[in-house]
This record gives C-alpha cells, structure tokens and sequence, in this order.
C-alpha cells in the first residue's frame, strides 16, 4: 500500500492526501510537479526513474476498512539525500532518455 507521503521531498511543499500536484516514481519517492518539471527534468533523483501522479486515496469508506480513515496517509516527512547541485547534475546525464527506457 502506498505510504502516500506528506511533503515533496524537494521544496518540502505539503502534499495532502488528495493533491494532484504529488508525483511518485516506481519506489514512491514524492515530489511536486513544480519540482518534477523545473528541476528533476522528470527523473528521479534517488533512481533515475521518471514520475507519475499519486492515486488519490478515497477518504469515503465505500468497503469496509478501505479508505484515509481506516489507512491514513503517512506524516513521515521525507527530504531529499542530495543537493541541489547534485539532483541537477544527475538529472542532466539522463533527462534525455525517455523514461520507459531508462
């Protein structure tokens, strides 16, 4: 289950449960579309994957036990490991490459 974290681990923008803004690679890293765009260049810093949007979980409880009340979102807030400088340098050797590739 995805822990649906809090904060772009980027700029440390909140990120609720429910934002469109939140984007996720493959092992869930978290970043905001702002950061994805303007400076991850659609790689993840952390993998070198690309991003997709975080599915929202239901806050409603349409099945029992299935939803933001029964299995919150995650208040673990998490920052990236590198630097900015870093972040950009890695991106630049491989934003080229389509991401279905990498």
């Amino acid at each position: 289950m995805l822990l649906l974290k809090p904060n772009c681990e980027s700029c440390d923008r909140d990120l609720a449960p429910n934002s469109t803004e939140a984007l996720i690679c493959s092992y869930e890293c978290t970043f905001c579309a702002s950061c994805v765009k303007n400076i991850l260049n659609d790689v993840c810093p952390n993998c070198g994957g690309g991003f997709t949007a975080r599915p929202i979980r239901p806050e409603n409880e349409y099945r029992s036990g299935v939803s933001l009340k029964s299995q919150p979102a995650s208040t673990k807030r998490v920052n990236a490991q590198y630097s900015q400088q870093e972040i950009t340098d890695f991106s630049a050797t491989i934003k080229d490459i389509e991401p279905s590739t990498r």
